[in-house]
């Protein structure tokens, strides 16, 4: 029997962690856990090292590795970005859900261990693209994307060369405000903002769903992932959730790929790679009819995706200010600070203090994501609801 490939699933108790786990579950020994990670969720944690045994875990705080190792006794524990980045370059594939900026460690770990990357993490890419490029340039790495819409397109793009496509098209719920006017989204609660028509995520992404910054992310992580240009990526909204994004060739011919909105198909996709395994996630059953939707997004009052044009046009640095100014705003609309529509306000307050950034190693990408954040920061404080 082939080895089982060895899988690290970083943020494993978070919605895509979970999910990984189950795909690693029904792989039937095809694929193992090597290491799990979590910030703070203690319990989750310890109630996955008891039913998977891992050879290594990574936790978020000194506190509490002395917590896992006094009910683990013999278990390697790793602390912080240091055992994040250590531990993402030993198993084979390292299945990077991390929540936010933090998961850019994750990546350059992989790389530098020569390892296959399954990227759940928009973050590394829209925060660090320029400096990942650089290390994957120097590495046998290969990055397999696990997001919905660039798995679909990972995918589409295994029917035509790169010199063949003449766009990207992603998709987008519309997220639960899809139809709203501009007064009803005045008020909009956090409550709301989290109820999301389609998927089943984490707080974060889902309120990035809900302004469109997640498709927004995904428009620099697409430009960053498949070598093409601003202009060759457009966004329709597509409420079923059923095409998960498109590519178009030069004759015009549009390959889609299609399932059910399971997560475990781009999970099990990617940490499969270059294979397609059983069993079956996501497939459709035609027997009770289907329709599909699309439509323009409302580009005039979801902000988010003329952000994410605006930061690949400026470039040296500003995908970088992007993110790191929503991951503020979206913290600050969850703990009732700002209102939903405020989230564009601080960003676009945020960039009235960018200045272009040359990014040589992790450190400038740390320093210009912490100045970025600073700025949001004393735009949030200056709101009043």
């Amino acid at each position: 029997m082939t080895e089982a490939t060895k899988v690290s699933i970083f943020g494993s108790t978070g919605s895509i962690g979970l999910q990984a786990i189950d795909v690693v579950k029904a792989s039937k020994g095809r694929l193992s856990i090597y290491g799990l990670s979590a910030n703070s969720s203690l319990e989750a944690l310890s109630s996955q090292i008891a039913q998977h045994s891992p050879e290594v875990v990574v936790v978020g705080s000194g506190q509490m590795a002395t917590e896992v190792k006094s009910r683990f006794a013999n278990l390697r524990v790793e602390v912080g970005q240091e055992g994040l980045y250590s531990v993402a370059g030993e198993a084979d594939v390292a299945l990077n859900a991390v929540v936010g900026f933090a998961g850019l460690t994750v990546t350059l770990g992989a790389i530098a261990g020569q390892k296959t990357i399954a990227l759940a993490n928009k973050e590394s890419l829209v925060a660090g693209g320029p400096l990942v490029r650089q290390k994957l340039v120097e590495s046998k790495s290969v990055i397999v994307p696990v997001d919905s819409e660039h798995a679909a397109i990972h995918q589409c793009l295994r029917s035509g060369r790169s010199s063949e496509v003449h766009r990207l098209i992603l998709t987008s719920s519309g997220g639960p405000f899809r139809s709203y006017s501009p007064k009803e989204l005045e008020d909009v609660t956090v409550e709301e903002a989290l109820n999301h028509p389609t998927w089943k995520m984490g707080p974060k992404i889902t309120i990035d769903s809900s302004t469109l910054m997640n498709k927004a992310l995904e428009v620099i992580e697409a430009h960053e992932l498949f070598n093409v240009t601003p202009s060759q990526i457009d966004v329709v909204v597509h409420p079923e959730s059923i095409v998960h994004s498109m590519v178009e060739f030069v004759d015009g011919s549009q390959i889609a790929q299609i399932s059910r909105p399971d997560m475990r198909l781009p999970i099990a996709y990617a940490l499969n790679y270059p294979e397609r395994l059983p069993p079956i996630f996501g497939g459709l059953d035609y027997a009770g009819g289907l329709t599909l939707h699309f439509e323009e997004p409302r580009r005039s009052i979801f902000k988010a995706l003329d952000f994410a044009y605006m930061a690949l046009e400026l470039g040296d640095g500003a995908p970088t200010w992007l993110n790191a100014a929503n991951e503020v705003a979206v913290d600050a609309f969850l703990n009732r600070k700002i209102k939903w529509l405020d989230i564009y306000r601080v960003i676009e307050g945020s960039f009235e203090s960018f200045e272009k950034w040359t990014f040589s190693e992790f450190e400038s990408v740390l320093s210009l994501d912490e100045l970025a954040r600073r700025r949001a920061s004393e735009i949030v404080a200056s709101v009043e609801i």
